[in-house]
């Protein structure tokens, strides 16, 4: 496919999961991408390497979320190794599992820093390079729209946050031709949260489809999105859980 051809773009924290699916699919729609990685080297590299023996164009470059430094030298970086940028996949993330009472200012920083400052600095840094056309997309959660039980307070707020900050701007950058979208997605087998945890049938009968999804299907709406198809979607969330919000 060559939806994206000539097109680059940057996922955070692609070296695994969903943000492996979406750098994998991204490549084969035409895309040259950049991923970052913080821990994982040798997952980022494979993800390259499949990129490359599938025709594609991938690179992979070292980056925690938590440096602001890092996040803005990782768009940099990307700008010079594949010569621009146009799509931008704000897909970094971790679990902070706790109640309330139990979570610690250190938990909440560090989330905040993962899921919040970190895409305020990459949309930042990528501005000047992205023209009409230029995607910015994050990936939520559909803990945003319903929490099912405790202990999720300090995630679910992080990645709602994300959906005024989209929703401010889409309007900030529109008059650019510059859209930005929240993807939201349900239970999704991954490391993080695979479908055969002894917690998985709890959250299979949450959803109205009876399955977890799997990263393929959120690259797919990624994809969408960052294409000529997705040009007048922006300012909002769409979620993909298999109807756990239903």
């Amino acid at each position: 496919m060559s939806r994206l051809l000539d097109k680059t773009a940057l996922v955070t924290g692609g070296s695994r999961g969903i943000g492996a699916a979406i750098a994998q699919r991204l490549a084969a729609d035409g895309a040259r991408v950049a991923l970052t990685y913080h821990a994982s080297e040798d997952r980022a590299q494979q993800v390259v390497d499949q990129i490359s023996a599938d025709g594609g164009t991938a690179i992979a470059i070292e980056a925690a979320m938590e440096d602001p430094a890092q996040v803005e030298s990782a768009v940099e970086s990307t700008v010079q190794a594949l010569g621009g940028l146009d799509i931008v996949v704000n897909n970094a993330g971790i679990f902070p599992y706790g109640r309330i009472e139990d979570l610690t200012l250190a938990d909440y920083e560090r989330t905040m820093a993962v899921h919040m400052r970190a895409v305020f600095v990459a949309v930042q840094a990528a501005i000047p390079h992205l023209g009409a056309g230029g995607r910015i997309i994050s990936i939520g959660s559909s803990f945003v729209e319903r929490v099912p039980g405790p202990g999720i307070s300090l995630y679910a707020m992080s990645k709602s946050a994300l959906v005024g900050f989209t929703k401010g701007i889409a309007r900030d950058l529109g008059e650019h031709g510059i859209t930005a979208v929240v993807v939201h997605p349900g239970s999704t087998d991954t490391e993080m949260n695979p479908a055969d945890s002894p917690d998985a049938d709890a959250e299979r009968a949450l959803t109205a489809l009876g399955r977890y999804g799997t990263p393929e299907e959120i690259a797919a709406l990624v994809a969408y999105l960052a294409g000529p198809e997705g040009a007048y979607i922006t300012g909002t969330a769409i979620t993909v859980d298999g109807g756990v919000n239903a």
